[in-house]
């Protein structure tokens, strides 16, 4: 297993990686039209945390991949996700700054989302550091669109708008969660993995049931935190439900149900284990 120190490390290294390669993929702000790039920058170069490519560099070195081979797909999720929804997500401000649609207006907001998910598939399907085989660069972009689509990712916004916190009971959260942060999750590994074809039908599985109940365990981890941030504005929470104690012993067994999944992987998914530990090892 890798130490906790080891991993911090090498987290803060993918970190610094992943806003390079972000960087170097976006349009320059000085080329027109000058506003959106401008934009589009100011929402991606926000020095988030990478949870997705953390996630997808760990499973390229539990496939036997080096993070160059990969890299393109992880700045494809980012892309995807990295922008504003005024309509949906007031919060006047995002990761310590003013939000898009305050920063610029809510008609730039709304086209860089455009821009970012047409840049996203554009990434997928021409960047020339991903593997060049067919089937794998249609494997990612259904991958993608899988998770960001009507059955992912904004499935789960369409179910969270339309209901109000206390009336997502549970269950319905679980519903919603794996659509929005855990469909993205299981994204950022599965497109890890297809970009290694070879690998056995086993280590695909693997990771596929690694993936969902740590997608769940992240969210909840999440909704742990809000509270104390004030930052739930309203909006639906899941760890409200069950209450604080409940939540994390439910982050506790979606850990070990994860790292469960991953034992026919032995010392491959060692990566992995320490991201896990490194984001949920302690439900405080």
């Amino acid at each position: 297993m890798i130490e906790r120190a080891a991993c911090a490390d090498q987290v803060r290294a993918w970190q610094g990686r992943m806003e390079q390669a972000l960087a170097e993929r976006l349009p320059a702000a000085d080329t027109e039209p000058t506003r959106l790039h401008a934009a589009m920058r100011y929402c991606v170069l926000n020095g988030g945390q990478r949870l997705r490519p953390l996630l997808l560099f760990g499973t390229a070195r539990a496939v036997g991949l080096r993070e160059a081979e990969v890299e393109a797909a992880a700045c494809a999720l980012e892309f995807t996700h990295a922008y504003d929804l005024p309509a949906l997500d007031d919060d006047d401000v995002r990761r310590g700054r003013p939000s898009c649609h305050r920063a610029y207006d809510e008609g730039t907001a709304v086209l860089v989302g455009d821009a970012l998910q047409s840049l996203a598939f554009q990434l997928l399907a021409s960047d020339a550091a991903l593997p060049s085989a067919p089937e794998v660069r249609l494997r990612l972009i259904g991958l993608l669109a899988e998770a960001i689509g009507a059955s992912g990712l904004t499935g789960g916004q369409s179910i969270a708008a339309a209901a109000q916190p206390q009336q997502l009971s549970v269950p319905d959260m679980d519903a919603v969660n794996a659509r929005r942060t855990g469909a993205l999750i299981r994204a950022s590994v599965l497109m890890a993995a297809a970009c290694a074809p070879q690998a056995q039908a086993h280590v695909h599985e693997a990771l596929a049931a690694f993936a969902t109940p740590l997608g769940l365990a992240c969210q909840l981890r999440r909704d742990l935190r809000e509270p104390a941030n004030g930052a739930t504005r309203g909006r639906a929470s899941y760890a409200g439900a069950p209450g604080p104690a409940a939540s994390r012993e439910r982050i506790r067994q979606l850990h070990a149900q994860a790292l469960e999944a991953l034992e026919p992987l032995g010392t491959a998914a060692d990566p992995l284990r320490a991201l896990a530990e490194w984001l949920l090892g302690t439900a405080d």
